[in-house]
């Protein structure tokens, strides 16, 4: 018996020995870690498995055990610039994983290499081209027989079909659902019910770059807009256009397709129309839509330079042809077509023409200077003089 109460007593002190480290550890302000978990749901998982079951929205964690887990950089800025000590009881928000964002869609001029091209002025468009407009000859080219999406340059086309066809032009013509673009899903001020003369539809068209006037005048030309389109197709071909496509009046369609070669002849021919160098060039218009009174102005910024001379433009851009830009312009009293396709940026198509002009203008300025004679002609003919 005195045996057994001395085991049992043996037994009861090792209890309470191996429970007073925990119960000091509980009283204690710093908690003792967690013993590990045998049966653990994320040590058994991939690391893939272990991110999918991890919480999508914010979580709180003390700030030491985000700075342990963080780069220096990291660690500065959960304190706004100060790293986080080890022993900070903070707390810090860890917000969730950055939103994903699709990347920029490349043009098509972009994905075949054509910006790989070097050319002498380091132009930011894949294509150039710029001819004399009397003589069509070739001052500069890159890449001028590469065939892309033109986007709004085709409103140049679509005003040559709209005069040719000798159609009043004071006669109404009324915005409609069907002029609503679903092909991009662009914006337009001109509503359904807007009515403006046939006029003021192309000059908005080749102006201000309007889509739905555009498609306006091809909807309501004779036969429909399938005429029209067969009328655009039928002019290129008129003009040696050989390597154009058209599909649409407004140009938000990729199908809509050319190379330099073929725009700098529609230019040329564009040009011939006093009421597409009119419009094209105009700065700005207002137009009463029965409703309200509303102010366009130029997609072109180089037509209200008081440096530049210009008789024709237009501009265009979807993601797929990029930035381009297409003008008749005289530099120094001479009458050139500039042809810009697939431009990075903005602002570059403009950029770009401003190089090819102090370009040309230098050449000018270097056929115009006098020829200076070599060192050993210049000593013979002083001495001759002497």
């Amino acid at each position: 018996m005195q045996r057994l109460i001395l085991t049992l007593l043996g037994a009861a002190f090792a209890v309470a020995g191996a429970l007073a480290p925990a119960a000091a550890d509980a009283r204690s302000p710093r908690a003792a870690k967690p013993a590990p978990v045998a049966a653990d749901r994320h040590a058994a998982a991939t690391p893939a498995a272990r991110r999918a079951v991890r919480p999508a929205t914010p979580r709180v964690v003390p700030a030491h055990a985000a700075a342990a887990r963080a780069t220096p950089a990291r660690s500065a800025a959960l304190r706004g610039g100060r790293t986080v000590g080890p022993h900070a009881a903070r707390m810090v928000k860890v917000s969730a994983a950055p939103k994903w964002v699709a990347p920029q869609r490349a043009s098509i001029g972009q994905a075949s290499g054509l910006h790989s091209v070097d050319d002498p002025l380091d132009l930011r468009s894949s294509v150039a081209l710029v001819v004399d407009q009397r003589s069509g000859e070739t001052l500069f080219a890159k890449n001028s027989l590469a065939v892309l999406p033109i986007a709004s340059i085709t409103k140049l086309m679509t005003a040559m079909v709209v005069l040719d066809a000798n159609l009043p032009m004071s006669e109404v013509l009324e915005v409609t659902d069907a002029d609503i673009d679903l092909e991009k899903g662009s914006r337009s001020r001109l509503r359904p019910g807007t009515r403006l003369t046939r006029a003021e539809m192309l000059n908005l068209a080749l102006m201000s770059s309007e889509n739905r006037a555009a498609h306006a005048l091809g909807r309501q030309y004779p036969g429909g807009l399938g005429a029209f389109v067969q009328a655009m197709n039928e002019k290129a071909k008129s003009l040696a256009m050989t390597d154009s496509s058209f599909v649409d009046p407004t140009g938000l369609s990729s199908r809509n397709v050319s190379n330099a070669r073929d725009l700098s002849r529609m230019v040329r021919a564009a040009f011939e129309y006093p009421l597409i160098r009119q419009y094209s060039t105009a700065t700005e218009l207002t137009v009463d839509t029965g409703s309200r009174t509303l102010s366009f102005h130029s997609t072109n910024r180089l037509v209200d330079d008081p440096g530049w001379a210009i008789g024709l433009q237009k501009t265009g851009y979807i993601s797929e042809a990029g930035r381009c830009l297409v003008m008749q312009a005289s530099i120094e009293g001479r009458p050139l077509v500039l042809v810009l396709l697939d431009s990075q940026g903005r602002l570059s198509r403009f950029g770009d023409a401003q190089r090819l002009r102090n370009w040309l203008e230098k050449e000018n300025d270097a056929r115009r200077a006098p020829a200076q004679p070599s060192a050993r002609a210049a000593t013979r003919q002083a001495s001759l003089g002497s």
